[in-house]
């Protein structure tokens, strides 16, 4: 039983819009035009509605006839008048030339039967004025009595002639009545044909869509399946991704924080080098003074040989600035130690 979503005048509906525009009806194409309803129940009125127009094939045809098969019907109509225009127009052209030619000798064989009237009459008037020309009047009156008699036999011939004529065109007629109706069968024979081939058609296309239908619902399935599988692994990626975005968040900040404590190493080692250069500046200038001391001691113990408390003096001066040369390096030592040590970055 068909399912009462569609109706079968719903059906009978989409067939005469798709015949109006001239596509053959099946069973996809009506579900297009009423966008809806199962392939069962349009499949169970389509095979109602082509019972029912099998039953009243001897009716006109309606509106919606297939333009493919009227223009074969109306091709084949036109052929089969025309062959039977084409001989009908020969022998009625022959009859008509006959019958032309028999009404035309018929009509001069009245005029000469007009003639030999008047003649006659003639004759009868002149009978009494002259006897010596009664004898050529009756010869004469004779010749027309017997031309007439000819010619009259002429025109009954003629007359059967025009009726073998009629007769031949009332056959001619009856043959291309006999070669219409034959036409007619075989159109109605062919057209049969067609519809039983358009039906195994439509039977296979029918076959066909289940199976398409059937596979399209097993591919949207399976896309379905693939579309859930990608879904998920995007909001893995996004997860991941948002993970990343964190730890990169968190390692940036590391690297700021990196990039300011560098910041502050490199001021600490401008400012231990400019220290250091200061010291060594210092020290040459410590070297300067105890080379001069040395250059004094010479020249003192050279003035002064003879005075060992002045001697005293100088190497007691001297070995102050020995022992501040020597506590010079430590002092840089402890300078650098009191630097703050660079942290190790966290991961």
């Amino acid at each position: 039983m068909a399912r009462s979503g569609i109706q079968y005048s719903d059906v009978q509906h989409a067939i005469d819009t798709l015949l109006a525009r001239g596509d053959t009806p099946s069973v996809q194409r009506i579900r297009e035009v009423l966008g809806t309803g199962s392939f069962t129940t349009i499949s169970e009125h389509f095979r109602l509605w082509r019972t029912e127009r099998e039953q009243n094939r001897d009716v006109p045809p309606p509106k919606g006839v297939p333009e493919v098969v009227v223009n074969v019907a109306s091709e084949l109509w036109r052929e089969a008048q025309d062959v039977a225009n084409q001989a009908l127009v020969h022998y009625r052209e022959d009859a008509n030339q006959q019958v032309e030619s028999a009404q035309q000798a018929a009509a001069e064989a009245l005029q000469q039967a007009a003639n030999a009237e008047q003649r006659e009459s003639a004759l009868a008037a002149h009978f009494r004025q002259t006897e010596e020309r009664l004898e050529t009047l009756n010869r004469e009156l004779a010749e027309s009595q017997a031309n007439e008699r000819h010619w009259q036999q002429q025109a009954e011939n003629l007359r059967q002639e025009a009726a073998q004529h009629r007769h031949q065109l009332d056959q001619t007629q009856q043959a291309l009545k006999e070669a219409q109706t034959h036409y007619s069968e075989k159109l109605e024979e062919q057209q049969k044909s067609w519809e039983q081939r358009l039906a195994q058609e439509e039977q296979r296309n029918e076959a066909s869509e289940g199976k398409l239908m059937a596979l399209l619902d097993t591919l949207r399935q399976e896309r379905a399946q693939e579309e859930r599988a990608l879904q998920k692994r995007l909001q893995q990626w996004e997860q991941r991704a948002d993970a990343l975005s964190h730890e990169l968040k968190q390692k940036n900040d590391a690297l700021q924080g990196y990039q300011q404590e560098c910041s502050l190493l490199k001021q600490r080692i401008t400012e231990l080098e400019r220290q250091n250069g200061e010291l060594h500046t210092h020290r040459s200038t410590l070297e300067e003074s105890l080379e001069k001391a040395h250059k004094g001691l010479e020249t003192q113990q050279q003035q002064t040989r003879d005075s060992e408390h002045w001697q005293e003096q100088l190497w007691q001066r001297m070995a102050s600035l020995q022992a501040q040369l020597a506590d010079l390096p430590s002092t840089l030592a402890s300078s650098s130690d009191d630097t703050p040590e660079t942290k190790k970055p966290s991961r």
